[in-house]
């Protein structure tokens, strides 16, 4: 429902100034008299809370498969997301649907309703719909985009079961930090008091004090430089380096470039698929690569394309893609069959991309360990030094 911004008065004349969501003007008025108050002057408003609501991938998948079932049964499109609406679901995506209904039933197109929502539905799937409203395909449409963002929220989800061992570890190897040098340390160090000390003995001395004592020294100098490191990453310049030299380190960086084509190739597939233009489709699919030194190269494959080169040659150019891209796409186009290349190909990088993130995230489980190792190893030289020194010195 629109929200107003309204002027009223109460019986005794005082001026009442709020806002109100109300389906029209005569609807807000019924609702303000029935406080006993008199609108005087009321304006449309746009919904501040609605602008800020993003829909997460897997209700965008429902979204579209709702609608793929329903246009496929003959129901009208309005109907449709009426019955939507009177679904059970969360609060916020009852508002998206319901503020989608109020802007089709105002005379817009499904694409151009969505626009309206603000950030709620990806661009990708806005530009699918827009083409799919040209050709009449609508309901295919709405399922591919269903297929496809359940493809790209089980991939998240599998990095993310992936990675939480390695973040468990990550934790306890923190919290042994912790227990070591501000609780047990400090107990042997009491020992060495007036005794000269091995450089790494004193380290950790220094190490612990500065734990135990000045904790806060610790926490302000950590929160700096991930403020730090945050700044330097929004600027341009900083954010195509560290992009560009993830994908020159050695192994990690082979598994990324699967992971970065796998999306690109999944989005291409779904937007030629859609009938929507080659150049637009490449503008569109760069912004899902995710990797910005990746994206800033379509520009010059862009107008390669455009200058008759073809699909393959301008992919080639584009340093970050795994080799096999351009060559399922040169097959496709010499066979004629590009839209099937496509497709295929964007499925077997979804293969690939989850055992790449799996390795991925796998590698970390023994740095992790020797991190671990390296820490207790040190603690020991450093308590096992002094000990040993003494006992000479009784001998």
């Amino acid at each position: 429902m629109p929200l107003y911004k309204y002027t009223a008065a109460t019986m005794r004349g005082r001026k009442v100034r709020g806002k109100e969501s109300a389906a029209d003007e005569a609807t807000l008025a019924q609702r303000l008299k029935a406080r006993e108050l008199v609108l005087l002057d009321h304006e449309e408003v746009e919904d501040e809370q609605r602008t800020r609501t993003k829909l997460k991938l897997p209700e965008v998948a429902d979204f579209s498969r709702q609608l793929s079932a329903l246009l496929s049964a003959g129901v009208p499109l309005i109907r449709a997301i009426i019955i939507m609406s009177q679904r059970d679901a969360k609060p916020h995506v009852l508002r998206v649907y319901n503020e989608l209904l109020r802007t089709l039933q105002q005379g817009s197109s499904l694409s151009e309703a969505m626009v309206a929502q603000g950030a709620a539905f990806p661009e990708l799937m806005i530009n699918m719909f827009r083409a799919a409203e040209s050709s009449g395909s609508l309901d295919t449409t709405s399922m591919r985009m269903a297929i496809h963002y359940e493809k790209e929220h089980k991939q998240q989800r599998q990095i993310k079961s992936a990675s939480l061992y390695p973040k468990i570890l990550g934790g306890l190897v923190l919290i042994v930090i912790i227990v070591l040098f501000a609780f047990v340390l400090p107990q042997f160090f009491t020992v060495f008091e007036g005794m000269e000390l091995p450089w790494i003995t004193q380290a950790l001395i220094n190490l612990s004090d500065l734990i135990i004592n000045r904790w806060y020294v610790i926490l302000v100098v950590v929160l700096l430089a991930i403020l730090t490191i945050q700044l330097a990453l929004a600027q341009k310049p900083v954010r195509l380096w560290f992009d560009k030299m993830k994908l020159k380190m050695p192994v990690i960086g082979k598994l990324l470039k699967i992971i970065y084509t796998s999306r690109f190739a999944r989005t291409l597939s779904s937007l030629y698929a859609s009938g929507i233009p080659m150049i637009q489709s490449l503008h569109i699919s760069k912004g899902t690569v995710g990797n910005a030194y990746i994206s800033s190269q379509f520009e010059d494959a862009i107008v390669a394309l455009s200058n008759g080169r073809s699909l393959s040659q301008a992919i080639g150019e584009i340093d970050g893609f795994d080799t096999k891209l351009v060559s399922t796409i040169v097959i496709g186009e010499e066979s004629g069959k590009l839209e099937t290349m496509l497709n295929s190909t964007s499925d077997s990088f979804d293969y690939e991309s989850a055992a790449a993130s799996q390795r991925l995230v796998t590698m970390l489980e023994p740095v992790l360990i020797v991190v671990m190792a390296l820490i207790v190893g040190c603690v020991l030289v450093a308590v096992m030094l002094p000990l040993m020194n003494m006992t000479s010195m009784i001998r």
